[in-house]
């Protein structure tokens, strides 16, 4: 293995490990989930419409036949499901190996979650942090397990607005995305942070996948969609390619706790998955503990670390 050009071939065995994927019928989440798969894992694909996720069920058995797949429903917007959906993974799968945080929503129009949150916000951070807090317990156990959390570039424009969590005085869809990126960061490092104080063999990573060929823009404005489409088929890599760094964090051996990984190109933009660095910003002990405090507040949902 070239340690600057980690493909899909550097994953390693991955049998009798149970990895649980959000948003894993489309985009980077079914090619993480399609290699973890042929890899050996069961791969419980979490999804909101469980048809698309019975289809990507059967695209991953169509190329990978021995694969053992699951479907999950799993509605990030509402508290309720996800209670729901970690009750029955929790029964289903007495130890969880890998948790990976990818689902996501990027630029959409001022939207709600069932519970009131600003959609971006409730989705990409508030729905993963409820999700891996009562997840933990079937993790912590488990020698070698990881939580990984999908962040962006993004994040780089993020600022965690406390006095507007949920845009009740003002939106923009640009930077409601940005700070529910940097929200991931946050969230990764004092989970990290928490869990090394614990002793626990569980690890929190964050992967980004640069410019990714992906549904995640079919939200911008009209009028800037047929120049982003231009530009974006001009720079965006594969989702194939936009999985490695997660994968990378997720099955690498040589990962650390809070640890990031990225594509080795241009402004990260694209190639093969290194580790690489996040603003100082998403360092800060004082606005990760913040935002934990209020995310637990929110959510309602407490951490056994």
């Amino acid at each position: 293995m070239s340690a600057d050009k980690w493909t899909a071939d550097d994953v390693p065995d991955q049998s009798d490990r149970v990895a649980v994927i959000t948003g894993a019928n489309t985009g980077i989440g079914y090619e993480a989930a399609a290699v973890l798969a042929d890899k050996g894992a069961h791969v419980v694909l979490a999804v909101r419409n469980v048809d698309k996720g019975n289809d990507a069920k059967a695209r991953i058995l169509a190329t990978s036949p021995n694969a053992v797949v699951s479907v999950q429903e799993l509605d990030l917007t509402s508290l309720d499901s996800i209670r729901k959906a970690a009750d029955e993974l929790r029964a289903t799968f007495p130890r969880i190996d890998l948790l990976i945080n990818n689902a996501g929503v990027m630029y959409t129009p001022l939207q709600r979650t069932q519970d009131g949150f600003e959609l971006q916000f409730g989705t990409n951070h508030l729905g993963h942090f409820a999700l891996t807090g009562q997840l933990l317990d079937n993790l912590l156990p488990v020698e070698g397990s990881r939580v990984v959390t999908i962040s962006s570039q993004g994040h780089r424009a993020g600022r965690i607005n406390f006095d507007d969590l949920n845009a009740e005085r003002g939106y923009n869809r640009f930077a409601a995305y940005s700070q529910s990126k940097l929200a991931n960061l946050l969230f990764t490092y004092e989970l990290a942070r928490r869990l090394a104080a614990k002793g626990a063999p569980t690890i929190a990573v964050a992967a980004h996948p640069g410019g990714s060929n992906t549904e995640l823009t079919r939200n911008l404005p009209s009028f800037l969609r047929p120049a982003t489409d231009l530009i974006w088929g001009l720079i965006a890599q594969s989702a194939a390619m936009g999985a490695l760094p997660t994968l990378r964090a997720a099955t690498d051996p040589a990962v650390r706790n809070a640890e990031y990984y990225g594509p080795d190109g241009f402004a990260e933009q694209r190639g093969h998955p290194k580790r690489v660095e996040s603003t100082k910003k998403s360092h800060d002990p004082d606005l990760q503990r913040r935002l934990w405090q209020v995310s637990e507040e929110l959510t309602g949902v407490t951490y056994p670390v």
